[in-house]
């Protein structure tokens, strides 16, 4: 029975957000909770016919195979069909074509999945709930983990997921593709999606390690679909694919014993070389085009992490980088970042000089990059404001790593 619980959740992270598309692709997407029901019904014959029967030798085909045939069922003896269906689609003709052409093809589960992508990151719905939408439909991920990863309750993410699925009914989203003139701009937004759900991964609150991990994998999994269809294999997709690569290759060296690994004291035989390979894959295609991106001079900068020697070339690279990415998207912790670089290439004293000119930023990191910048010229003054970063840090590992460094100054 084990055995097959763990099977059926594996199926349901990577099978989930497949039918779901497809399904809501024959109902359309006002009817996304239908979709949602009849894979759950699937899953749930899933583990009482494979509990007594065994899991069969093709699990994947058996779940569409069965959730086509729920789906049919549904279509045809529902109110459904004859007061909301029928009448937007006008011919009977064109409603069998529909019918013929509804299956689990590899083609036809990617051209609905990329649907489902634009519909669910559509701007006419907040970020923050666009997020918790993607987790479930686009990922797989039951309600108790979105709960989890954003350290929220069941309830308030229900309710979140209720209101996105009623703004995309009022506005009126369809699932289709954008016309080929507007997906270069309805792509930001995808693109912002995707970034911050890995980021819900790699700067994790959670102490959920897997979960942790499998949102990054998730972001990934996302991002190559978009390189897999001409109109959105762009310069920039393919910059944030970098990105996420070069990130994704220190995950492992990040964090030991649930510590949170700091680079300069990372074990590199624990990157991984092959996503180090691929990110630089990536980086080479996303030169192809005129604009530059803040994913192009993220993932820059991230391919100078993946080379851990700290020769003069390498800060003075990713202090170039990080002054061109103050001037198309300034923030406070790109700001705090620019300044560290300078601090790596021409020393404390000038980028004290630096910080000077920055209003207060009352977060952790400001306070943490004061400690590094006077910890050989004042110690007192460092240790000073390592006490506030260690108020101010939010989660377990941020206030170990600076009791590390409090210690380090006696």
């Amino acid at each position: 029975m084990e055995q097959i619980q763990e099977t059926l959740k594996r199926l349901f992270q990577t099978e989930f957000s497949k039918m779901v598309s497809v399904i809501t692709r024959l109902f359309g997407l006002p009817y996304i909770e239908t979709a949602e029901d009849i894979v759950g019904d699937t899953f749930l014959q899933a583990t009482e016919s494979w509990a007594k029967k065994g899991i069969p030798p093709n699990p994947q085909a058996w779940l569409y195979a069965v959730a086509k045939q729920k789906t049919l069922s549904h279509f045809r003896r529902t109110k459904i069909f004859n007061t909301k269906v029928a009448p937007q689609v006008f011919l009977q003709e064109e409603t069998r074509q529909r019918m013929a052409r509804f299956q689990f093809s590899m083609e036809h589960i990617k051209d609905s999945q990329l649907q489902m992508m634009f519909a669910v990151c559509n701007p006419a719905i907040a970020s923050e709930a666009q997020v918790g939408l993607a987790l479930r439909i686009l990922c797989g991920f039951t309600i108790e983990e979105i709960a989890e990863a954003f350290l929220s309750n069941k309830e308030t993410i229900n309710k979140r997921l209720f209101r996105a699925k009623e703004k995309l009914r009022s506005e009126q989203v369809k699932l289709e593709m954008p016309p080929d003139q507007q997906i270069g701009h309805r792509i930001d937004n995808v693109l912002h999606i995707i970034y911050l759900l890995f980021n819900e991964g790699y700067y994790s609150k959670t102490q959920n390690q897997v979960l942790r991990k499998d949102l990054c994998l998730e972001a990934m999994r996302l991002g190559m679909l978009l390189t897999e269809y001409e109109k959105t294999n762009l310069p920039k997709t393919n910059a944030l694919l970098a990105l996420m690569c070069f990130h994704a290759s220190r995950f492992e060296a990040r964090q030991q014993d649930s510590d949170l690994v700091v680079y300069a004291q990372q074990d590199e035989t624990l990157w991984d070389e092959g996503l180090i390979r691929q990110g630089l894959h990536f980086l080479d295609r996303s030169a192809g085009g005129t604009q530059i991106t803040t994913y192009h001079l993220e993932a820059k900068i991230a391919s100078w992490h993946c080379i851990k020697e700290d020769r003069a070339e390498k800060w003075e690279a990713i202090l170039a980088s990080y002054d061109q990415l103050l001037q198309i998207n300034y923030s406070p912790a790109v700001a705090l970042n620019r300044i560290y670089s300078l601090y790596r290439v021409k020393g404390a004293e000038l980028a004290l000089a630096e910080v000077q000119k920055l209003p207060p930023i009352h977060n952790h990191f400001y306070y943490l990059l004061l400690g590094e910048l006077y910890q050989h010229i004042d110690p007192q003054t460092a240790k000073a404001h390592l006490q506030r970063a260690y108020q101010l840090a939010k989660t377990q590992t941020e206030k170990a790593h600076i009791r590390k460094k409090l210690t380090s100054l006696g």
